[in-house]
């Protein structure tokens, strides 16, 4: 299944998909000065959002025509913080069911440093 990712939210943060395949997606985020904290860091609120995106496009990947996907759990660790420049995003699935998947998407910034680690739980349906 295809779809055009540079809609809603996307679009807004500005989150650009480098790779996209049932295995593997890969993406990156420009941190500007919207998305960051009270403190000047990136929100949690962000990496969050930015790692749900990832993992569903991985799933959506896997997808035959007809099927769509919503998120059923998701649960991020936060590692380190940043404050400005570009991050990127890694997913890989864990598990692919017939019924659900569960993708891992570690984030990290521009040094390579582990910023978060989120796992999510998606639905088939």
């Amino acid at each position: 299944m295809k779809l055009d990712w540079n809609v809603g939210l996307v679009a807004h943060l500005g989150i650009e998909f480098l790779e996209v395949g049932a295995d593997r997606v890969v993406a990156r985020l420009a941190v500007t000065e919207k998305l960051l904290t009270t403190t000047g860091v990136v929100h949690g609120g962000t990496l969050m959002a930015f790692a749900d995106t990832i993992g569903a496009a991985g799933t959506v990947a896997t997808l035959a025509e007809g099927q769509r996907t919503a998120t059923l759990e998701s649960k991020t660790n936060f590692i380190a913080g940043c404050r400005t420049g570009m991050i990127q995003a890694v997913a890989a699935p864990i598990h692919k069911g017939r019924r659900t998947q569960v993708w891992e998407t570690r984030i990290t910034d521009e040094a390579g440093k582990l910023l978060s680690v989120t796992t999510q739980t998606q639905m088939i349906l």
